[in-house]
């Protein structure tokens, strides 16, 4: 797997070492896009463009509450962003959704359950030809339909 993209924001500063060290704990590289901006916009663009053109499989982006950081890398081309803040939603993301994107809340989730989540996020893998197949080819379609 290709080092994992990370970035945050200057509030989340502090949940993205504790990430860090989560994936290389696990056996994961990555590579730190930075959270100095105070516009988190501009750090959710850079590191979903690069998952998006196949820089890194994944990325991990993080701010107060997560939602800013999803909002912003669903704007970009070929990137699936996914709030995460309990275990099973951030399985299914992976596995229903196949998101390339996990976005998280440094004020909202504390270390510990971060840990948690980043740990299922990484081992789940989206299975082609499942049920939610037909879903995913239709979210893709109307992204292509509709790229500028």
């Amino acid at each position: 797997m290709k080092p994992v993209a990370l970035g945050a924001d200057p509030n989340a500063t502090g949940m993205k070492e504790v990430i860090k060290k989560q994936l290389t704990d696990l056996g994961y590289e990555y590579e730190d896009y930075g959270s100095d901006d105070p516009v988190y916009a501009n750090v959710a663009i850079k590191v979903a463009e690069a998952v998006a053109s196949g820089k890194h499989d994944r990325g991990i982006l993080v701010c107060g509450t997560g939602i800013g950081m999803s909002i912003t890398a669903n704007k970009v081309p070929g990137a699936y962003a996914a709030l995460c803040s309990d275990v099973y939603s951030t399985e299914r993301s992976r596995k229903s959704n196949n998101a390339n994107i996990m976005t998280m809340g440094a004020q909202v989730v504390g270390p510990e359950l971060a840990k948690s989540l980043v740990s299922t996020w990484m081992k789940s893998e989206y299975t082609p030809g499942g049920r939610s197949e037909p879903k995913i080819q239709r979210i893709c379609e109307y992204a292509k339909e509709h790229e500028k």
